[in-house]
């Protein structure tokens, strides 16, 4: 007696699609996007201001670098926030390629779902012409109840 065959699924995992995708370079932008977005990142500028100040003003009894109004500070300052702005700016776009990816997936997944049903409806004995044409009114129900404000639930069993 042979085993049955197992189904596999065709559906594609989003996290399977994206990590194929991306690169050492995605990898490196993201951690440094996360570690700028943290509090960390925060705390590490406080001290590292405080200190740059202090000792630029004196305070340690040392010769200062950067003398008030803290030119170099300022210059230093400027490009990491070129750079930091570019980082979330590629960060961003990523993120929004991944969502494109997660929608095709999403479409994928719905037109199987649809084609499914039909051949389910069909074996049943449904009309998909029929049945297709309930979900055609419920969807513009639903529409009418967006743009008017009123929008509620949807109930398929009330004829409008």
């Amino acid at each position: 007696m042979t085993e049955p065959q197992r189904l596999q699924p065709h559906t594609r995992s989003e996290k399977a699609v994206w990590a194929s995708v991306r690169k050492v370079q995605d990898h490196v932008t993201d951690a440094i996007t996360s570690f700028a977005g943290s509090l960390s990142f925060v705390y590490i500028h406080v001290v590292w201001f405080g200190a740059w100040v202090l000792l630029n003003v004196g305070v340690f009894g040392l010769t200062p670098f950067d003398k008030f109004p803290f030119g170099l500070l300022t210059l230093i300052v400027s490009l990491e926030a070129i750079f930091l702005s570019t980082f979330v700016m590629i960060s961003q776009n990523r993120a929004a390629a991944r969502a494109d990816v997660r929608s095709e997936l999403d479409f994928e997944t719905n037109l199987r779902s649809e084609v499914w049903s039909v051949h389910i409806g069909r074996t049943l004995g449904l009309d998909p012409h029929e049945v297709e044409g309930h979900v055609q009114k419920l969807i513009a129900q639903a529409r009418t109840g967006l743009t008017d404000g009123s929008a509620g639930d949807v109930d398929p069993a009330v004829e409008s």
